[in-house]
């Protein structure tokens, strides 16, 4: 990996990202790589920047910084060779998690990307869009859409209060799914569809998914109190909440969902009103890991 694109979210982390690129940038070229920084002037401009990368042939395009430029990389270079590796720099640092990355100080993901070793992982598809880690459907999506709209506090306090703002308000919703064909109809208050384990900053709401089967886990939970909920959501960071009675898990390779008033939520990002529809597309992506992705 000699040619590199940089893609930087100078944001991410409060901040963090662009000293976390610094540190990687200069160990990558001090260890011989020549290093292009990408840094867009919003969501848009970033993509384009990255998808061009790929088109001129870069070795590699890593993100700097948190779950959202990660999606950006993993939209550029989905369905090419071009290999995306990470830089962890952001808040949830979900895609590290799944790629064995978290607490990687900046120099050690320069190395990984050095080493070059990829492997292929599975992605979501959802008409031109993607997620490599969870769609939320519910109760969760709500709770994200609430913190992308709040400025203050910084930080995992946002997301608290907006679990607690959301918790006021909860009520279970009728969903219409489609699981590869086969219709089912329930009322919940999350649905959660997972190419990966974690969302959120580590909860671990489809703790049995692998990136590499060719399979979505997809975590429902039934109606439940907003007391009770309260004492099953701790409990998602170590995947114990599927012991719950009201929780049900399945696993499926296209999903249809549907529910009014729900704009779903892909690697924090949003992506589109429901209904929609996903498909997980098997070994989509490569990516540069320090062991095999499982």
């Amino acid at each position: 990996m000699r040619d590199i694109a940089l893609l930087v979210n100078p944001t991410s982390g409060r901040g963090r990202a662009r000293e976390a690129a610094r540190r990687a940038a200069r160990r990558l070229r001090r260890d011989g790589a020549s290093v292009t920084e990408l840094v867009g002037t919003d969501g848009a401009h970033a993509l384009r920047l990255a998808e061009h990368a790929v088109a001129a042939g870069t070795d590699a395009l890593v993100a700097c910084g948190g779950d959202g430029i990660m999606n950006t990389a993993l939209r550029a270079a989905v369905g090419t060779t071009t290999p995306i590796g990470l830089v962890p720099a952001g808040t949830g640092n979900d895609y590290a998690r799944m790629l064995g990355l978290h607490g990687s100080e900046p120099e050690s993901a320069a190395r990984v990307v050095l080493a070059g070793r990829t492997g292929a992982i599975d992605a979501g598809r959802c008409g031109e869009d993607w997620f490599g880690t969870v769609l939320a459907c519910g109760f969760d999506a709500k709770v994200n859409e609430r913190t992308n709209r709040m400025s203050w506090p910084r930080g995992k306090w946002r997301y608290n209060l907006a679990v607690l703002a959301e918790l006021a308000r909860l009520r279970p919703l009728d969903y219409t799914l489609e699981l590869d064909g086969e219709p089912w109809r329930t009322s919940a208050v999350l649905v959660a569809i997972g190419n990966g384990p974690s969302y959120g900053g580590g909860m671990r709401i489809c703790p049995g998914s692998s990136l590499v089967d060719g399979w979505f886990d997809v975590t429902v939970i039934g109606p439940v109190a907003a007391r009770r909920l309260v004492r099953v959501l701790p409990t998602v960071y170590s995947g114990g909440h599927v012991a719950y009675p009201q929780v049900t898990t399945v696993r499926a390779r296209r999903v249809s969902v549907s529910t009014p008033e729900v704009t779903a939520y892909g690697d924090g990002e949003p992506l589109a009103r429901l209904p929609l529809t996903v498909e997980c597309v098997p070994r989509a992506v490569n990516v540069l890991v320090p062991e095999e992705p499982r």
